[in-house]
């Protein structure tokens, strides 16, 4: 333990030192060794790389220390500080994603899309969403090829090109060396987070998200496995006439290099653009949903990030415009088990079954924290008179403050250790899909009600259209319909009576006022 804490001290001092005599330390590219071989350039990466990492967060640990030092945590002093250094932190993590780039961008981009960061971190290192980056490499077998990128990222960039058959591409580009880079970077994330939990913040755990983010990045890095997971998408929404996904060229594609159909259209949170094309974007908010609630509940087949930039709206199609999906790297194929628990789980949440919530948190691994579903998923407690959708009452929202009050950061941290890895990328996607919903101004019982139908569809037996006997498949529908619309009843009737209470509260309060004046 005393060798390991003193290797610590020794790699810390020797990043604060490259600091302290290297005033562009955070500044400086990665790339700043020209004259070297080319074997002996990437471990002088990997080692400055991760010394600018250790510095960084050293300096960061060291600020949250000195700054909260003394603090009661309850104070209004201490919650000020707290946000402070937080956005502090965030800005030097920040430059420190933009100046190592790859995979520390990509990490940015990770702890951004997470709703359980505090704000300060995910608005800062949001901005990572959209970074460019310049790399030259050249293709055969083209009419024409763009040299510049039409866009840019932390792993790879796409260039647009026409093939002999003038048929218009999207050619993404790996760039190179990234696999041994990611070794070098994934083994740094694994020691500090290590590091921090042991020398400074012993109740926050942070292995879990770095083992996520590293599954995460390692699919991504296969373009084969990106190709295959896109044409099982395509395949699954082939009936639908919402969505688009570009097609795959094989003869074009390798493990670093991705051809693809060109699909034009816009972000999918750029609302002026919608309201100049007059798309409602309500109904793109709608469409987005519902695409997404299928992927889970009923395919158990997830793209896993789903950034404004990965999803765009295409003023075409028999609606009016289809949404095209994009860079199909990161997917997860979920559990079958897991899939059904967890349609169950949004019908409990709908209806606030608390039974079921128990049970389901025992599945899950974190029957101690299944009261805070509800909170987690629909934003309302589990005692909640609220309808759904609508905004916790002043009473429950100090209920649930004083409760939470409670928990440590050790519970929190055991939570998210506890979820299965199915749950933890639903999470992330739908952190995701309510910031693009948010955008687009939908209120969220549009989002619930979406998952509320899908999770009762995908309770239904999996039919083939195509195959089983046809009056089967039509029963097996009315019924998963009949469900819905019994379930929308229910949520109707129980919003009429929280209307009623309202109105009742509202004349009793009238009648005592008058009475009271005369």
């Amino acid at each position: 333990m005393r060798k390991a804490k003193t290797a610590l001290c020794l790699i810390t001092a020797t990043g604060l030192t490259f600091h302290a005599f290297n005033p562009n330390f955070l500044s400086s590219s990665s790339d700043s060794f020209p004259n070297f071989p080319e074997k002996l350039r990437a471990p002088i990466h990997g080692v400055n790389r991760s010394s600018r990492a250790i510095a960084t967060i050293a300096f960061t640990a060291v600020d949250y220390k000195f700054t909260l030092h003394g603090l009661s945590v309850d104070s209004d002093e201490y919650r000020q500080k707290l946000s402070e250094v937080h956005r502090r932190s965030a800005t030097r993590i920040r430059k420190l994603c933009e100046v190592n780039r790859g995979f520390y961008v990509k990490a940015g981009q990770f702890v951004a899309a997470l709703r359980q960061v505090p704000k300060e971190y995910s608005l800062t290192l949001s901005s990572l969403q959209d970074q460019f980056l310049i790399i030259s490499r050249l293709l055969k077998r083209f009419l024409s090829l763009d040299e510049h990128p039409i866009a840019a990222a932390s792993i790879a960039q796409v260039h647009r090109g026409v093939l002999k058959g003038h048929q218009e591409v999207a050619i993404k580009v790996q760039y190179p060396g990234l696999e041994q880079q990611m070794k070098i970077d994934a083994t740094t994330m694994y020691f500090l987070s290590k590091s921090l939990a042991w020398q400074f913040f012993p109740e926050y755990r942070f292995e879990w998200l770095v083992s996520e983010f590293v599954r995460s990045i390692s699919l991504e890095l296969d373009f084969i496995q990106e190709a295959r997971n896109s044409e099982t998408t395509a395949n699954n929404f082939a009936n639908n006439k919402w969505v688009k996904v570009p097609r795959v060229f094989w003869d074009l594609t390798t493990h670093q290099v991705l051809t693809m159909e060109f699909c034009t259209g816009q972000k999918v949170d750029d609302v002026e653009y919608l309201k100049e094309r007059r798309i409602h974007p309500m109904k793109v908010a709608e469409v987005l949903l519902e695409v997404f609630a299928e992927m889970i509940f009923i395919h158990g087949f997830l793209h896993g990030d789903p950034h404004p930039g990965n999803i765009l709206v295409c003023p075409e199609g028999q609606n009016g415009f289809s949404l095209v999906i994009l860079d199909h790297g990161i997917y997860k194929k979920l559990d079958e088990g897991f899939r059904l628990d967890y349609c169950q789980l949004w019908k409990a949440l709908i209806l606030l079954d608390s039974k079921n919530l128990q049970r389901l948190g025992e599945r899950f691994g974190v029957a101690k924290y299944s009261r805070y579903f509800p909170v987690i998923f629909t934003g309302r407690t589990i005692d909640s008179k609220s309808a759904l959708g609508k905004a916790m009452s002043v009473e429950e929202r100090r209920n649930l403050k004083q409760e939470l009050k409670s928990l440590k950061m050790e519970d929190i941290s055991s939570f998210m250790e506890s979820l299965p890895s199915d749950f933890l990328t639903i999470l992330r996607t739908d952190g995701l899909l309510r910031s693009i919903v948010s955008k687009l101004g939908a209120p969220q019982r549009v989002r619930l009600l979406a998952y509320g139908k899908y999770a009762l569809y995908g309770l239904s037996p999996k039919l083939n259209p195509e195959s089983d006997f046809a009056p089967k498949v039509v029963f097996s529908r009315l019924k998963a319909n009949a469900s819905y619309y019994r379930l929308r009843l229910i949520l109707e009737v129980l919003q009429l009576l929280s209307w009623m209470a309202k109105v009742k509260l509202l004349l009793y309060t009238m009648y005592e006022k008058i009475r009271l004046c005369y």
